[in-house]
């Protein structure tokens, strides 16, 4: 009998384990349970060039539907899983039925974290999300974010462009500090104020409305829109109650298996033991990219590791990055070349002067040294790093 394997997620990772697992060549069913109504397709344009109106909707999808019927990948939209019964490895669903797994892969993703309040207020995480909110941009309208993390930011930058008057309230003294650190935080800042941005920090919200917010200080902020962007949560649900190890999210070992070694974990929810950062787990476009081909080759009986560096990217007006690797903004942050014209290298750097991660701002040929650096978890003097006129190689 044909072995089943099943995937639960329709998301960038769910679609691209279905296409590992024919790549690795699995000849037996794959059942992958999104749901979504909607095909897997990738999430970062939802932000960018979907919201902006420069991509259609086709582009955001992984694959169109005739490649799911070539490759015999039985895709069920608008079905959820609801619970995971180990002893009979089964997968149960809200219509009442269930399906066999021989191997189980849990790419469930993240949700919105949720402000108390109004269940009218937009949130920024699923194709139908991205379309509601681009019909409220435009000349003469008004969007009012909750949240300078990388989703308030991007959808702000991209409201702004598109006309639209933009707030952003942030409880923090700056934005992304806790990740970039004070001196990039105040630049991103400064960036997104010099676009007509009015980014108010240091304000807390008691409520919000889809009209509007009240201020800790008892401030009123009316807007057409009212998006929040206060973080995600990572889909654990079925995990936990399936019993399985969950700490930061479902743990997993180097090669991406939970404790039960039918079942694996990719993508946002995976909290992975990386063989240079140690356990972390992160919630980016590249993660749910790269990690289910592992998975999926280790499903089918293989050992490989998953060491990719972390990775990220973002466009904001003129700031355009990559940052590889995995600190903190605590962490010492070296800057290299100009960051008035938003060209310029970050360097972010342990205790011992070790790099922990870099970030290229619109210099697009530094990104392998950049990864070089990070991996070889090269010790290096602040000044030279810092100097333009020392090429990263000579580090």
């Amino acid at each position: 009998m044909d072995s089943q394997y099943v995937i639960i997620g329709g998301g960038l990772a769910g679609g691209k384990a279905a296409e590992a697992l024919r790549e690795h060549g699995f000849d037996g069913t794959i059942i992958l349970l999104c749901a979504e109504a909607h095909l897997p397709y990738e999430r970062p344009p939802l932000s960018k060039d979907l919201l902006a109106g420069r991509a259609d909707r086709a582009s955001v999808f992984v694959h169109d539907a005739d490649w799911y019927v070539r490759h015999r990948i039985d895709v069920r939209t608008g079905v959820r899983a609801t619970r995971i019964d180990r002893g009979e490895r089964l997968v149960g669903l809200d219509d009442g039925g269930a399906v066999h797994y021989d191997k189980l892969l849990l790419a469930t993703g993240s949700a919105p974290r949720q402000f108390p309040g109004d269940p009218d207020v937009r949130y920024l995480r699923t194709l139908d999300d991205a379309q509601a909110l681009r019909a409220g941009l435009g000349d003469g309208r008004s969007l009012l974010i909750v949240g300078a993390g990388w989703i308030g930011l991007e959808a702000a930058a991209t409201a702004r462009q598109a006309g639209t008057a933009v707030t952003v309230v942030e409880p923090a003294e700056l934005p992304l500090r806790t990740v970039l650190g004070e001196r990039l935080g105040r630049l991103l800042a400064d960036l997104h104020r010099g676009e007509g941005v009015d980014l108010r920090l240091g304000v807390s919200v008691d409520d919000v409305t889809a009209t509007g917010v009240t201020t800790a200080g008892g401030e009123e902020l009316i807007a057409d829109t009212v998006l929040v962007g206060i973080g995600a949560v990572p889909q654990v649900g079925l995990a936990e109650e399936a019993g399985l190890a969950v700490g930061d999210g479902v743990e997993v070992d180097a090669g991406l298996r939970t404790d039960d070694p039918d079942i694996f974990a990719v993508g946002d929810i995976a909290d992975h033991d990386h063989p240079l950062f140690g356990r972390l787990r992160v919630e980016h476009w590249a993660t749910a990219l790269n990690q289910p081909a592992v998975a999926a080759a280790n499903m089918l009986g293989g050992d490989l590791v998953y060491d990719k560096l972390p990775y990220f990217y973002t466009d904001q007006f003129g700031f355009s990055m990559e940052y590889r690797g995995h600190a903190s903004g605590d962490d010492t942050v070296v800057l290299r070349g100009d960051t008035d014209s938003l060209e310029f290298l970050a360097f972010w750097l342990d205790a011992d002067q070790r790099v922990l991660a870099g970030m290229n701002v619109n210099r697009w040929d530094d990104g392998g040294a950049i990864a070089h650096l990070v991996r070889a978890r090269a010790q290096v003097d602040p000044d030279r790093l810092a100097d333009p006129r020392i090429a990263l190689t000579d580090l």
